[in-house]
C-alpha cells in the first residue's frame, strides 16, 4: 500500500513496517510463474468488488466508513443518513485513491471512470475557501448551511471552514491532484478545483510554516514572529475556552498531513510553490521542538510558540503521541530532500521519549510542562495524574513505536546527503513493488459473498437501531483489498 493510500485509513488500521537499508528489487510474494487460473479470478473479483461498491454501496459518488451489509444503515464519524457522505477516511477520498491506484496498475476503465465519479461528488464538496470538511450534504436543508463554491456564492452564515483536522482537506487532495495526474491536467474542472484548493492552503500557512486547524481567511494584519518553541510561565490547569482551532495544530497529525499533501502537489506539478511550502512547514517542526528538559513537541501552540490547550481534555503539554510522527515525518523529509539538518532535532527527541515511557512499555499522550509527570483527565474531564477513570473516546494512552524509530534513524544518521536520497528512492521503489502472495488472494476472494461485497462483524456506533455487532461492509477493508487485488494483477501482467 503506497503513502498515500495508507494515510488515508490510519484511522481504522495502523499502517506499520519501516524503511530498510538496501531492499532488494524483488516483488514479495511473486512466485516465478502465476497460477493463470487464479490470476482470471483475481480479476474477476476485482471489477465485480468495484462494481458493487460502486453501484451499490455509494451515495451521489461518495462514501462513509461502513454501511450495513443489507445496506439499510450508513455511518462515518456520525450517522450519515442517505443523503450525506464522508470526507473524512476512511471515506470519500480514500476509496477515490483506491480505484486510481487501483487504474494505474492495471488499466482497467472501470476503475477510472469509479474515480472520476468519487472525483465529481468531492467537487460538489468543496467550499468556497478552497477545501472540504468532514462530510458533504447533498439534500437540503443541510446543504444550505455549508458555503458549497458549486452552489453560487455563498449564504449568509453558511459554514466555510476548510478543516485539516482528521485529514479531511489533505485527503481529498491527495486524490484529486492524482486524478488530475493520471488524466494529464486535462479536465479543465477537476484542475481548477485542485488549484483552488492548493491556493486556499497557500493562502494560509503562517509565516512560521504552520497551518491551524483549518482555514477560511487568515487575518495578515496580525504579526506571527517566527521563533522557536519555549515553555509558558504558567498556564491555566482548567479549560479557558477559546478559538483553538485558530493556532498552530499538530493535534492528530495535521500538519504533517499537510506537508506531505504539499509535498506531492510539488512532485506532481513540479511548482515550487508547494515544495517550499512543504520544507517551510518542515522547518516549522524543528522551530516547535520543545527545549530541554522535554525536546519533543505539543499538540497545540500559540503564536508565541508556547504550548496550550486545544479542547477540554487537550491540555498544553508535551505529546507521546505526535511527536511520535514528528520523528518520522523529519526522517522522510530527509530522504527526499537529502538535507540532513531534519534529522538533527531527532536524537535529544527520541532518547527524552525512550526515558518517558510507561512502565507497559506505552507512552502517555500528555507529559506535563518541565515536570515531565504523565497527565490523564477522569471522566468529569478533571485534570489528574491518575490513570484509573479514564474516558473511552480518547487515546490518553498511546502505542510506543519508538524502537522502529530508533532503528530507522541509527541507519539514516550517518548517510551523507546523496545516501540519503537514495535511500528514498528505493523505499518508494519498494513500496510500489510490493505484491501479495496466492494464498492470500486466494483468501481475499474467499472471503467475498455473491454481490461482490466482503461483510465482517462490527458495530456501528451512531445508530441506535443496530445494536451489538451485525454484518458490515467497511470501506476500509474494500480499500485494503481493492490495493490488495490490483498489486497482484499488475505483478502477473506479461512484462513486469
Amino acid at each position: 500500500m503506497n503513502r498515500w493510500l495508507s494515510r488515508a485509513i490510519t484511522a481504522v488500521r495502523a499502517s506499520a513496517g519501516g524503511l530498510l537499508l538496501g531492499v532488494s528489487s524483488a516483488v514479495p510474494g511473486c512466485p516465478a510463474s502465476a497460477d493463470d487460473g487464479l490470476v482470471k479470478r483475481a480479476a474477476e473479483s476485482q471489477q465485480r468488488a468495484v462494481a458493487f461498491f460502486h453501484d451499490q454501496v455509494a451515495v451521489n459518488g461518495g462514501y462513509v466508513y461502513q454501511v450495513s451489509s443489507d445496506l439499510k444503515w450508513r455511518e462515518g464519524e456520525g450517522d450519515a443518513g442517505e443523503t450525506t457522505v464522508w470526507v473524512q477516511p476512511p471515506g470519500t477520498p480514500a476509496v477515490g485513491l483506491a480505484y486510481i491506484e487501483a487504474y494505474r496498475r492495471t488499466g482497467d476503465q472501470y476503475l477510472l471512470d469509479a474515480a472520476r465519479d468519487t472525483a465529481t461528488c468531492l467537487i460538489k464538496g468543496q467550499l468556497h475557501s478552497g477545501g472540504w470538511q468532514n462530510h458533504i450534504d447533498f439534500e437540503s436543508p443541510l446543504r444550505e448551511k455549508m458555503a458549497y463554491r458549486v452552489d453560487g456564492p455563498p449564504r449568509k452564515k453558511a459554514r466555510n471552514w476548510s478543516s485539516f483536522d482528521d485529514n479531511q482537506t489533505q485527503a481529498a487532495l491527495r486524490f484529486l491532484m492524482t486524478l488530475d495526474q493520471t488524466l494529464k491536467f486535462q479536465d479543465k474542472r477537476l484542475h481548477e478545483v485542485v488549484e483552488t484548493a492548493l491556493a486556499g492552503v497557500l493562502r494560509n500557512q503562517f509565516p512560521s510554516g504552520a497551518w491551524a486547524q483549518g482555514f477560511d481567511e487568515l487575518d495578515l494584519t496580525q504579526k506571527f514572529p517566527i521563533q522557536p518553541a519555549r515553555y509558558p510561565n504558567d498556564w491555566p490547569r482548567k479549560h479557558p475556552g477559546g478559538d483553538y482551532w485558530r493556532f498552530y495544530t499538530l493535534n492528530d497529525n495535521a500538519l504533517v498531513h499537510v506537508l506531505e499533501t504539499m509535498w506531492l502537489a510539488g512532485e506532481i506539478y513540479g511548482d515550487q510553490r508547494y515544495r517550499q511550502s512543504a520544507l517551510q512547514a518542515a522547518d516549522f517542526l524543528i522551530l516547535a521542538q520543545m527545549p530541554e528538559p522535554q525536546p519533543a513537541w505539543a499538540q497545540q501552540y500559540n503564536t508565541d510558540m508556547e504550548p496550550i490547550w486545544a479542547r477540554k481534555f487537550e491540555p498544553p503539554a508535551v505529546t507521546g503521541g505526535e511527536s511520535q510522527q514528528v520523528i518520522e515525518t523529519l526522517m522522510d523529509v530527509a530522504t527526499w530532500t537529502g538535507d540532513t539538518k531534519y534529522l538533527k532535532p531527532i536524537e535529544a527527541a527520541l532518547a527524552y521519549l525512550e526515558r518517558s515511557q510507561l512502565p507497559s512499555g506505552r507512552m502517555a499522550r500528555f507529559y506535563e510542562l518541565k515536570t515531565n509527570r504523565p497527565l490523564y483527565f477522569n471522566r468529569q474531564y478533571e485534570l489528574t495524574y491518575d490513570d484509573n477513570d479514564l474516558p473511552t473516546h480518547y487515546g490518553f494512552i498511546t502505542p510506543s513505536k519508538l524502537k522502529r524509530l530508533r532503528v530507522r534513524y541509527e541507519q539514516l544518521k550517518t548517510l551523507t546527503s546523496q545516501q540519503l536520497l537514495e535511500v528514498g528512492q528505493r523505499q518508494r521503489q519498494r513500496e510500489a513493488l510490493q505484491s501479495p502472495s496466492d494464498d492470500k488472494i486466494q483468501t481475499i476472494i474467499a472471503a467475498m459473498d455473491d454481490r461482490g461485497a466482503w461483510i465482517e462483524r462490527g458495530k456501528m456506533r451512531s445508530i441506535k437501531a443496530a445494536t451489538g455487532e451485525i454484518d458490515v461492509i467497511s470501506s476500509a477493508t474494500f480499500i485494503e483489498h481493492l490495493d490488495q487485488l490490483s498489486r497482484y494483477l499488475a505483478a502477473r501482467r506479461p512484462g513486469s
